[in-house]
């Protein structure tokens, strides 16, 4: 099935813009979307009137919540001075590439929206602060894209700035992100003196000139930068080579390579990680991100650089591999699922082989549920363009699928396939949630639904003692936004408790049991017997079910009973009733009656003997330890140091900052963790801040678990 390209595969780039919060992400999508036409105004975050950041809260709150996706098409600057005989049109055929752009969250709350991202772009471009260099969730962005093997391109922006280092802030990439990431610009000037850029490959120097930095001007190297562009380009040059035999001998017998081999050969390293191409400038003042897109297209790869995506047979589980190529079957991975106020339900999808085509019917092989395709869409942040198909390497979104969520696999129906899905962190912070009133307590029901099938990290159960409805997530912010939205999209006035810590529980050691349930009440009666061990697993892990009947003790058809029973005694643990997790359960024997057993009786059964197991197998409480990062300055060094050690926190590292300030890295409960940013405020004289994401689950100290178990009560 060929498919008419406007773009071939090869001109085609799905990236990301990733970062910590306030680097600068959306200022940077701000101005491609500006340099490349799609928006005939910058918007700019302060002022609250950004593309990418279109909903009401992101605007209010100047920060991402979602990751919105847009395309946009880019020349590169040196084709157009190459050509500039050629006309537009005939430039845009042969040269304008699709960039298909996704600008993330950068704050912990939200860290779902990067990694579901990350997992359906070919590249990304990383955004670091001139004055902060690596922060603590570029660190998390960065673990992110080397698990899903995104090449990227790192962007050190910000050097207007007052305390702005190129330097500090490649040598802290360096040092704890990357040794391979090696500059191919510097700045000219720093602070308010940042006048351009010099490309170190090409050996010119640019300056922006215009309203808005649009007019490039090429100038002659500075003489102030002209010895450390001497050094730099030697030391890229260096490692460029060393990626490509053929180069490295020419090399070495003295020859310098042209500067297009140099480029292919950095593309060819930038896309297998060996090296990662840093660039710099200010989005802010217009410098430097015309060549952050040239860069996209010269060294990012297209869908066709990448290796086929992997998965597995719906049939005959075995694995199997798809090409981005435009004959093969249709394989897709639905990466978000959105409520947009004016279309409905829309999902989101990267098409990694095959066309999907408007009124054909595909297979969400995830669920083993066929789906009509309505309406198509590609995306412009919240504007929308309908489509009639979308090929291989593309990302669009489809209006109206009724069962599809974040992370299933879209196939076609003749040929199915399961890609690998993404995984998601458990939520650590709960509340209770109730309607003001009965007319909002069945709005509320749809509401919550529609913004779990959104975020996976966001999750709604009832608490079976009381009846009332607990949602939860992975930080205050993130539920703060959700009650929020609900209010607005949903018109749903709802009370919500106090945030609570999200606590588990495990088991420490190897323990038996069994349970029986045996029921006669004249009639039929019921009937069933398992015995099951229990083992601690590694934190982190979950729950294994592990089967170990053979002699038929009980029939084959009656344990997933046994195992449905188990799961849901699982949802209850033994100390203080929070969820049990990482536990082995092994079914070992049992027994059943001719007549009686039933699966409703072995369902009791497995519950019975999960519940005495754990209680045998010295449980404990856990609870979420976050990581943490402190600035402040040096004279409230003491005074914060003193407080993480009251809140049971561990120090791992102390740091200098340019300007006096003091960085302190560190591991605290959650629990200890409310409240902190007004104690900050107030202990530094608003001058610290900080930041926290979730690290790992740990046991609680036993007079702690004992106030949990009161608290329960």
């Amino acid at each position: 099935m060929s498919v008419d390209r406007k773009y071939p595969i090869e001109r085609v780039r799905d990236i990301g813009v990733i970062a910590h919060i306030d680097a600068g992400k959306t200022t940077v999508s701000e101005r491609i979307l500006f340099y490349t036409g799609m928006s005939h105004k910058i918007g700019e975050v302060h002022t609250g009137d950004t593309v990418m950041d279109w909903m009401e809260q992101e605007r209010e709150r100047g920060i991402t919540i979602t990751a919105a996706a847009t395309t946009c098409f880019w020349i590169p600057n040196y084709i157009r001075r190459i050509n500039s005989e050629i006309s537009p049109d005939e430039l845009k055929k042969q040269h304008e590439y699709r960039v298909n752009l996704i600008d993330t969250p950068g704050h912990i709350d939200f860290t779902v929206e990067v990694k579901r991202s990350l997992r359906v772009l070919d590249g990304a471009v990383v955004v670091f602060d001139g004055v902060a260099g690596v922060e603590p969730q570029s660190e998390t962005n960065w673990r992110y894209a080397d698990e899903f093997h995104v090449p990227r391109i790192c962007f050190i922006n910000k050097l207007d700035r007052m305390g702005a280092s190129f330097e500090n802030s490649l040598k802290s990439i360096q040092t704890r992100l990357n040794p391979n990431a090696i500059p191919i610009q510097i700045p000219i000037g720093s602070e308010s003196n940042l006048e351009g850029i010099v490309d170190l490959l090409a050996g010119v120097a640019y300056g922006f000139e215009g309203d808005h930095g649009e007019t490039i001007v090429e100038k002659e190297i500075p003489e102030s930068v002209k010895a450390e562009y001497e050094t730099r380009r030697k030391e890229l040059i260096e490692k460029i080579v060393e990626t490509d035999d053929a180069l490295l001998s020419g090399y070495l017998e003295g020859k310098e390579p042209a500067l297009e081999d140099l480029k292919k050969a950095l593309r060819n390293a930038t896309i297998s990680l060996q090296i990662i191409p840093v660039l710099t400038g200010s989005a802010l003042k217009n410098k430097g991100v015309q060549q952050v897109l040239d860069a996209v297209v010269d060294y990012l790869p297209s869908p066709a650089d990448l290796p086929p995506v992997k998965g597995f047979d719906v049939s005959t589980n075995a694995p199997v591999e798809r090409h981005p190529n435009d004959e093969e079957p249709f394989s897709a991975l639905a990466f978000k699922v959105a409520t947009d106020p004016f279309v409905g339900s829309l999902t989101f999808f990267r098409v990694y082989s095959g066309v999907i085509k408007k009124g054909s019917y595909i297979l969400n092989s995830t669920k083993n549920v066929q789906e009509r395709v309505g309406r198509m869409v590609r995306l412009h942040a919240n504007k929308r363009e309908e489509v009639e198909r979308i090929p291989s390497g593309d990302i669009g979104a489809i209006v109206g699928l009724k069962g599809t969520t974040t992370g299933d696999t879209l196939c076609d129906p003749d040929e199915g396939i399961i890609l690998e899905k993404i995984t998601f962190p458990e939520p650590v912070i709960a509340m209770r949630i109730e309607p003001k009133t009965k007319a909002d307590q069945e709005k509320m029901g749809i509401a919550l639904k529609r913004l779990s099938e959104e975020d996976p990290t966001f999750r709604v159960s009832g608490d079976a003692d009381t009846g009332e409805t607990i949602i939860a997530g992975m930080g205050e912010l993130q539920l703060e936004v959700l009650v929020d939205r609900m209010k607005r999209e949903f018109s749903v006035e709802a009370n919500v408790g106090r945030p609570q810590v999200a606590y588990k529980e495990t088991v420490r050691e190897h323990a038996e049991s069994e349970g029986k349930y045996i029921k006669q009440s004249g009639g039929r009666g019921q009937y069933g017997h398992a015995k099951i061990k229990i083992d601690p697993l590694e934190r982190g892990t979950g729950f294994e079910f592990v089967n170990e009947i053979k002699s038929g003790s009980i029939p084959n058809e009656f344990i997933p009973a046994v195992e449905k029973g188990v799961k849901e005694a699982l949802g209850k643990g033994v100390v203080a009733g929070y969820p049990l997790t990482d536990v082995k359960v092994t079914l070992y024997d049992g027994s059943y009656h001719e007549v009686d057993s039933s699966e409703m009786a072995f369902k009791v059964a497995g519950s019975m003997a999960l519940q005495e197991a754990a209680r045998l197998a010295k449980p404990v409480v856990l609870e979420p330890i976050m990581k943490i990062q402190v600035t402040m300055p040096q004279e409230f060094l003491g005074d914060i140091t003193g407080d993480i050690s009251s809140k049971r926190g561990q120090i791992e590292s102390l740091e200098d900052r340019i300007g006096g300030l003091k960085v302190v890295e560190c591991s605290v409960p959650l629990s200890e963790m409310f409240g902190y940013a007004t104690k900050l405020r107030s202990m530094t004289q608003g001058r610290g801040n900080f930041t926290m994401e979730f690290s790992h689950y740990d046991p609680v100290p036993a007079n702690i678990a004992e106030l949990i178990k009161e608290g329960k009560k």
